[in-house]
Order: structure tokens, then C-alpha cells, then sequence
């Protein structure tokens, strides 16, 4: 071969080499509808809530969160390839998800739900992927965790996970429709609402056989999703359950400060379809556990309750307490108001209340914070309105207010 021939034959080899890398990467590349579907699943597992500590920059990590175990920080979902999500391979964001392990072969706690999460297909997880190697790559490395000794061993996660992690996809039931089948697979997997609706045995684990049966979280109580009577979502409709999850508030109640969150940053931004899925699912859950019975609270403090309420409450929630519907949340036959633990309760009335504003529900409404009333006095009332006007629910005690007092001038 002449030497132009060998150097037509070498820049023909490498036009044809760089045409080949770059088909490779136009492969590689996600389709843009991919990265759409990826940020609809990221906002449906309402991710941006726990990874983001700083809203200046977002999915970045870091944030603080409590468990009965002590605290454990959100890592950065950023693409930064030294402190993010940037160097892992596909099969490292799968194995993550599916079974709590990280690139390095670290166990993560279950306060990331990686048990719900092992439930999705593995396009779903992709696309997530996809859309979060979209996002602008920050570097910040989460603190390591505060946990009690000896948990702070993580591997001690292999025996919770040989005990409590159950890994694979949801199954859809051939004998339910695709909507009731499509609010199932977000409602147990990718919404992970078990995480913070199901009560927890001793080692942080869902009592699978209470199963949206209510928990405490952080001070106050997810209450129950099942179908219980008083406390539950028997007397929701369908689109009861869609107001609620696109505004926060529906004309039965409104969103407490940690379902705020949730609501917008997640359920307020999913598609209707999605959403209605979710009410669809939920509706058809029966009761669980059956409701505490509940014993008529004694004359004198249903009577110093109500002077209270009379006093303090009235201006908004009138004498029958029903409220302003959408901007004071009415009470009688609130299921929140109405849940075995008083704590969601207590808190407001402590702490005060701030209706969160969403585009459906952009008028605002607030309670103000009543710490200085007494523990006897807040026990009173609290029980005057969770027994009131056909309501039913356990009386509350002094030593349950000056526990959630104390509570929250731990974690402040």
C-alpha cells in the first residue's frame, strides 16, 4: 500500500472510529420522554422532601432526619461524581433501591425505603436515574449518622434485612382494574406511605399485619389510611382523597405541617391520573386493627373543655365546630382529630397551625400557638373536641401534654 493509501486508510479508520463512539453515546443518551417519566416518578416518591436541606440546591442531601434510633442525614442524589449519585453505574442505583446497598457495599438504615422501593419495575428506577443525572452536580457530603449504639454498625443491617426485607416487584392482580392496580404500585412502592402510616415494631420495622394503620412520626401521628370508621378514611369519598393530595385540605380536613411537605412537594405536582389512582387504592382498603374502645370522658372535664373552647376557639371554629370548610378545618367527624394518638393534636394546639397554599387552594388561613395554656387545660379541651359533636376518641391526660411539651423543646 502507497503512503497515501495508508493514510487515506487511517483517516477512514478513525472517522469510522469516532462515528462509532459517537453512536454509542447517542445510544446511551435517554430519550427525552424517559427523563420526563423519571422526574413524574421522582416527584411521586416525593424525594426532593428528605434530599434536600437547602433549597438553593436541591436533591443535594444533608438533611436532618429523627428516628426513635436517633438521626440519620439524606445523602446527595446530585450527579456530582465525589459527594453525589455522578459515578454510580446503573446497576448500582438498582441495587440501591432494590436492596439498601450502596457502591462501596455499605448497608443503608430503612429510613431510606429501599423495603418500598424494591417493589419497582426496574424501567421505573432507571428513569429516575435518567431524570437525576439531569440536575445540576453540587458537592456536598451528608454528616454521618447520630444513631444509638450499637446501630450505628451498619452491618447490623444485614440481619434486619434478612428479617424484615421481603425484595421484589408488585404483582398486579388480574382481577382489579389498572387504576386500583396503578394506585397500589405507588401507594406501597414508590409513595412508600407505609414508611410513615404503619405502625413500627421495636426494631423499626412495619407491623405488616397493621398496615396503614397510623404511627407516630417526628412528635406527631400519620393517622390511619385503612378504612376505620372514626379515625380512618371510611367516611372519605374517592374525590375526598383527590382534594386532599392536590391542595392539602379538603372539606373534612387539612394537611398537618409534616403532610404539608408531602402535599407539595409530591401529590400536589403528580398527574390527576396518578393522584386518582392513589384515592382509588386507599378507598378500597378495609379496616384493619380494630378502633380503642372508647369510654365517655367524665362530665367535669368535657365541661371545663368546652369553657375553653368556648373562650379560645370559637372565633373560627364556631360553636358546633364547623369551622370555615378549606381555610379552618371543620371538627366534628374529623378522622384526624379523632385518632387513638392525641399527639397530631396536642402539637397544634401547642405549636399553632398555618394552612399550606397550593395553586387549587391559594387562600390561606392560621391558628395561633397556645402554650400557655396549662397541661390540665390543654387535656380538657383536647378532649372536649375529639369527644364533641358525635365525636369518639380516648380522653387525653396532663402527663400526654407535658410529654408532647417536653417533646418539643427537644427538638427545636
Amino acid at each position: 500500500m502507497t503512503r497515501r493509501g495508508r493514510a487515506t486508510a487511517t483517516i477512514l479508520a478513525t472517522a469510522l472510529l469516532c462515528a462509532a463512539f459517537a453512536a454509542r453515546e447517542c445510544a446511551a443518551a435517554p430519550a427525552d420522554e424517559i427523563i420526563a417519566r423519571g422526574k413524574a416518578l421522582t416527584i411521586a416518591g416525593d424525594c426532593a422532601s428528605c434530599h434536600t436541606a437547602d433549597p438553593a440546591k436541591p436533591f443535594a442531601g444533608g438533611k436532618r432526619i429523627d428516628t426513635p434510633f436517633g438521626a440519620v442525614f439524606s445523602p446527595n442524589l446530585t450527579p456530582d461524581r465525589d459527594t453525589g449519585i455522578g459515578g454510580w453505574s446503573d446497576e448500582d442505583f438498582v441495587r440501591a433501591l432494590r436492596t439498601g446497598v450502596s457502591p462501596a457495599g455499605a448497608r443503608y438504615y430503612p429510613a431510606f425505603p429501599y423495603p418500598n422501593f424494591t417493589k419497582l419495575i426496574r424501567d421505573d428506577i432507571l428513569a429516575i436515574r435518567a431524570y437525576l443525572a439531569t440536575l445540576s452536580p453540587v458537592s456536598n457530603q451528608a454528616p454521618p449518622p447520630e444513631l444509638l449504639w450499637p446501630l450505628n454498625y451498619r452491618g447490623l443491617m444485614r440481619a434486619w434485612n434478612a428479617l424484615f426485607l421481603t425484595p421484589g416487584i408488585i404483582q398486579p392482580d388480574q382481577g382489579r382494574s389498572a387504576e386500583w392496580n396503578r394506585g397500589r404500585y405507588l401507594v406501597e412502592g414508590l409513595a412508600h406511605c407505609g414508611a410513615c402510616h404503619t405502625p413500627k415494631n421495636i426494631f423499626g420495622a412495619d407491623k405488616r399485619d397493621q398496615a396503614f394503620g397510623g404511627n407516630v412520626v417526628q412528635g406527631m401521628f400519620a393517622p390511619r389510611l385503612d378504612g376505620a370508621a372514626r379515625s380512618g378514611l371510611k367516611s372519605w369519598s374517592v374525590d375526598d382523597i383527590v382534594e386532599y393530595l392536590q391542595s392539602g385540605r379538603n372539606a373534612r380536613s387539612h394537611a398537618g405541617p409534616l403532610m404539608s411537605e408531602v402535599v407539595l412537594n409530591s401529590t400536589s405536582k403528580m398527574s390527576d391520573a396518578d393522584v386518582r389512582a392513589i384515592a382509588v387504592y386507599l378507598k378500597s382498603l378495609p379496616a384493619g386493627a380494630p378502633e380503642p374502645a372508647v369510654t365517655a370522658p367524665s362530665p367535669a372535664q368535657m365541661s371545663n373543655g368546652e369553657r375553653i373552647y368556648r373562650g379560645a376557639c370559637v372565633a373560627c371554629h364556631e360553636l358546633d365546630g364547623s369551622s370555615a370548610p378549606r381555610i379552618y378545618p371543620p371538627l366534628p367527624g374529623n378522622a384526624n382529630l379523632q385518632s387513638a394518638d392525641p399527639a397530631s393534636t396536642l402539637r397544634i394546639i401547642l405549636d399553632g397551625a398555618q394552612s399550606m397554599t397550593t395553586p387549587r387552594a391559594p387562600n390561606t388561613g392560621s391558628m395561633p400557638a397556645y402554650p400557655k395554656l396549662t397541661d390540665q387545660e390543654i387535656a380538657d379541651v383536647a378532649t372536649y373536641i375529639r369527644n364533641a359533636w358525635g365525636n369518639a376518641a380516648p380522653a387525653v391526660t396532663a402527663d400526654e401534654v407535658a410529654k408532647a411539651r417536653k417533646g418539643n423543646s427537644t427538638t427545636r
